[in-house]
């Protein structure tokens, strides 16, 4: 059988590219997908030199139709189909709370973490639909925990709904969908190193348990927080 091939949008840093080395590890080819190629052009060669995959980068604005559109069919022009989606590309806030951020920036937040991973769901249906394929989106535990003020864990709230109701609509079809809900990881998202904190690493791992169970395992949420600090 040929490797399954696995698109990861945001796949250039932290939880996408720690995803793509791990499902390239598994055997999936991966397509990699972010604003800028230049540096998943070289994680890209790194991979099919490692574990003897192939592995391409690709140029993807996730708030654009018309780039993801192109995205899927390329990624199945190179790889032949398309067997797993992770919608993992998202972005936060500079500010905190509905008081002290700004509403423009609430605009990027929202086409990014909402509208970008429901147009990769749209772009990719029929090619997972064919496969009998996998959709995977990255939420957060912000999403269903209140925090004050969030308006980044307003749009997670959104991507979780986006996950239960795609559930439904595919159901019957052979697709499955999984829900990744991480807690705080520490990745280029923040500026500053986290204390207590998982790694891309800790993500990934539970990225590729999900993909790799059996057609007739479908793991439909992963909540996956770091184990408390040891209190002396």
């Amino acid at each position: 059988m040929p490797n399954p091939t696995l698109l990861i949008t945001g796949a250039s840093t932290g939880i996408g590219e720690a995803s793509a080395r791990h499902a390239a590890q598994a055997g999936y080819n991966v397509a990699l997908a972010a604003r800028s190629t230049k540096r998943l052009e070289t994680l890209a060669e790194t991979l099919e030199q490692e574990y003897g995959v192939q592995a391409a980068a690709f140029t993807c604005n996730v708030q654009s139709w018309e780039a993801q559109e192109q995205l899927v069919a390329s990624v199945v022009e190179h790889f032949g189909a398309l067997d797993a989606v992770f919608a993992n590309a998202g972005r936060g806030l500079e500010g905190r709370g509905y008081s002290g951020s700004d509403p423009e920036e609430w605009r990027e937040v929202l086409l990014t973490n909402v509208l970008g991973p429901a147009l990769t769901v749209r772009a990719a249906m029929a090619e997972l639909k064919k496969s009998r394929g996998h959709v995977l989106i990255t939420g957060s535990v912000a999403g269903r925990r209140v925090m004050p003020g969030s308006f980044y864990g307003a749009t997670k709230s959104a991507v979780q709904a986006m996950a239960y109701n795609l559930r439904e609509e595919v159901k019957g079809s052979g697709m499955r969908v999984t829900l990744i809900e991480p807690g705080m990881v520490d990745t280029p998202f923040f500026d500053e190193p986290q204390e207590n904190a998982l790694t891309p690493d800790d993500i990934a791992r539970s990225v590729i348990f999900a993909l790799t169970q059996p057609k007739s395992v479908e793991v439909h949420d992963m909540c996956i927080l770091p184990t408390p600090p040891i209190e002396e």
